[in-house]
């Protein structure tokens, strides 16, 4: 029994170790380098580009142990001892993604901040407008 357990903290001590490891990977993402991207200059103009970032991530981990000889059934057991154990498992994942929203010009007038258009958002708002037109105007010939 004691050395079943040792091996289940073994293995829970890894699992930790190697979950921590991911989750720093997945935050590395979020850091401002990430959402500003490096100074381009060309003559009297800078231009720096401005990202979305998203990072989702869990994890989970879990042990368990028993001991005892006793089962729910009424079967005999086979064997003494039968129906001790321990056992444990952990698990996780992780998303990050980016998206560019805007171009920052620092130049002679000014600087300037203009927004990345998302083609995908505008073709969602056309839809959504036209159907929401389409219910209105049937409505109102009823």
């Amino acid at each position: 029994m004691s050395d079943k357990f040792e091996d289940v903290v073994v293995t829970a001590v890894k699992n930790q170790q190697q979950g921590q490891k991911l989750l720093e990977k997945v935050v590395a993402v979020a850091q401002p380098g990430s959402v500003y991207g490096a100074p381009v200059t060309s003559g009297e103009y800078t231009i720096i580009t401005a990202s979305e970032v998203t990072v989702n991530a869990g994890f989970g981990y879990g042990m368990g142990g028993g001991s005892g000889t006793e089962h729910a059934s009424e079967e005999p057991q086979s064997q003494e001892g039968e129906g001790t154990g321990f056992g444990g498992g952990g698990g996780g994942a992780g998303f990050s993604a980016g998206r560019p929203v805007a171009v920052i010009t620092i130049g002679p007038q000014g600087v300037y901040v203009q927004p990345v258009m998302d083609p995908t958002k505008l073709a969602l708002a056309f839809f959504t407008t036209l159907g929401a037109m389409f219910v209105m105007f049937r409505q109102m010939h009823r």
